[in-house]
């Protein structure tokens, strides 16, 4: 039984460090797709810090139903088929997991979800770049990478190790996330860049590639997202929606440009360094 034959793209979600927004931005990307009209799936693949089913506003508890003992539908919330690590462990169970055990862990999530027919699955990755990222880029042909990171100069340093990486490995790059890019004090309007300006633009043109969203640092995103209630979701009017909207067609934009140049897939190359 091949799960993944109905999923027409798969988009991975990813970033250097932690703390960067990069779930946040997985979950509202995947609902934006939603919203244009496409069937979305979301994967949670932070074996170790997986979020999602409490974004998701999915009851503690909810477990994926099982098919002929061994394969799992995924749970439906919001519209979004989604299966994470979280709706098979305690939300209090440390994932005390070395790397084969992860990588088995994330395989089993990946292939033996009944996914049906989907237009995009988007895979919330762990950050940083290790086994799990491999091993997505062996499992299955990926239509592309998408990079969060903030102005900070730090997190763009570790953002450039995340480009390296899916390089090496030839996924295409859709863009950057410029994520917490601006703070707009909600009681007298004044705009302040707190993470710093200008990072995330940088890097793209470093890399050649394009920043597809920025978004604000906003007091709403994490409220909504805490509470189950994605701001997408409560509020599609708000400023803040749009510019999750503004990402999702950029990356559909991106994605449309690369399917013209006929991009091969992902290969692993084995080097020295």
């Amino acid at each position: 039984m091949d799960n993944l034959s109905g999923i027409k793209h798969v988009i991975c979600v990813a970033s250097g460090k932690g703390g960067v927004g990069k779930s946040t931005t997985a979950l509202n990307l995947a609902i934006s797709l939603l919203q244009l009209g496409y069937k979305t799936g979301l994967l949670d693949a932070d074996i170790y810090g997986p979020s999602q089913p409490m974004m998701l506003g999915v009851a503690a508890g909810t477990r994926p139903e099982i098919v002929d003992k061994q394969y799992m539908k995924p749970v439906m919330a919001h519209g979004l088929s989604s299966n994470s690590i979280g709706y098979l462990v305690d939300a209090n169970t440390a994932m005390a997991w070395r790397a084969p055990m992860i990588v088995g862990a994330f395989n089993q999530m990946l292939k033996f979800t009944v996914w049906g027919e989907l237009d995009f699955l988007i895979v919330d990755m762990p950050p940083g770049t290790g086994d799990i990222q491999l091993s997505l880029t062996q499992a299955l042909r990926l239509s592309g990478a998408v990079i969060v990171t903030t102005p900070q100069d730090i997190a763009l340093l570790d953002a450039r190790k995340g480009i390296e990486m899916f390089r090496k490995v030839n996924v295409p790059l859709l863009g950057v996330v410029e994520n917490m890019a601006v703070h707009i004090c909600s009681n007298c309007g004044h705009a302040e860049a707190i993470f710093g300006e200008g990072g995330g633009e940088k890097l793209a043109q470093d890399y050649k590639v394009a920043v597809i969203g920025s978004l604000p640092l906003n007091l709403l995103i994490r409220q909504h997202t805490d509470a189950g209630t994605p701001i997408l979701m409560s509020q599609p009017e708000s400023a803040v929606a749009a510019a999750y909207h503004q990402l999702a067609r950029n990356m559909l934009t991106e994605l449309d440009a690369l399917a013209k140049t006929n991009v091969p897939g992902p290969v692993i190359q084995v080097s020295d360094d």
